[in-house]
């Protein structure tokens, strides 16, 4: 059993799936900008899970100037977050019934690197706003991971936080944030070995101490 005053959630790979659908709403709009590019994948955004945006216009569009590949990447996000926000995305098992469970015993956060709007659109559309506490994300900030819930960990005076996700980056951004990390094994990525891991989201309630 783990203990924690709190838990961390990351977003992609651990709460949702949101791969495919964003892949459909990234494919529409790219129809509107001259790049050499013209589909995305869910195997792509997968692929990509966990970097900021910067990072994720630089992969998807090498070729554009910087101002022109972050300002696709800025109007793909602002329409997936509309999206989202009305039609959701496909919740890991039993989603719903473990955060209630846990929010009777654990204090809930999430900590993203996305942009401003995703963290929101989530909550939105499922009425998940009650469960967590408190978020933060690259996109409010302008910090890495690491910082990010280390930033989160201070101001909600949390001593001992476990961090749930599923990318080497999270595992690498918990190291840098000296916060516990449990790996969310059913996502998108890997991690070391013996690392502490779940199967499905459900595992939660019986993986950490009440």
């Amino acid at each position: 059993m783990l203990h924690a005053d709190g838990i961390i959630f990351d977003m992609d790979g651990t709460l949702w799936d949101a791969s495919d659908v964003l892949a459909q709403c990234w494919t529409k709009t790219l129809a509107r900008y001259p790049t050499k590019r013209r589909e995305i994948t869910g195997a792509d955004l997968r692929a990509v899970m966990g970097k900021v945006l910067e990072e994720i216009a630089g992969i998807f569009f090498p070729e554009q100037p910087e101002a022109m590949r972050n300002e696709i990447l800025r109007v793909c996000c602002e329409e997936e977050c509309e999206y989202l926000r009305v039609h959701g995305a496909k919740l890991y098992d039993k989603l719903e019934e473990t955060l209630q469970t846990l929010s009777h015993r654990h204090r809930l956060f999430i900590v993203s690197n996305c942009q401003a709007g995703y963290v929101e659109a989530f909550l939105a559309h499922y009425g998940f706003g009650h469960y967590f506490e408190d978020y933060e994300y690259a996109g409010r900030t302008g910090r890495p991971k690491g910082e990010n819930i280390r930033l989160l960990a201070d101001r909600n005076h949390l001593t001992a936080p476990l961090y749930v996700g599923d990318t080497m980056g999270d595992y690498e951004a918990c190291q840098q944030a000296g916060v516990a990390f449990l790996h969310a094994a059913y996502g998108y990525g890997t991690v070391p070995p013996g690392t502490p891991a779940l199967r499905r989201f459900s595992d939660l309630c019986s993986v950490v101490a009440p």
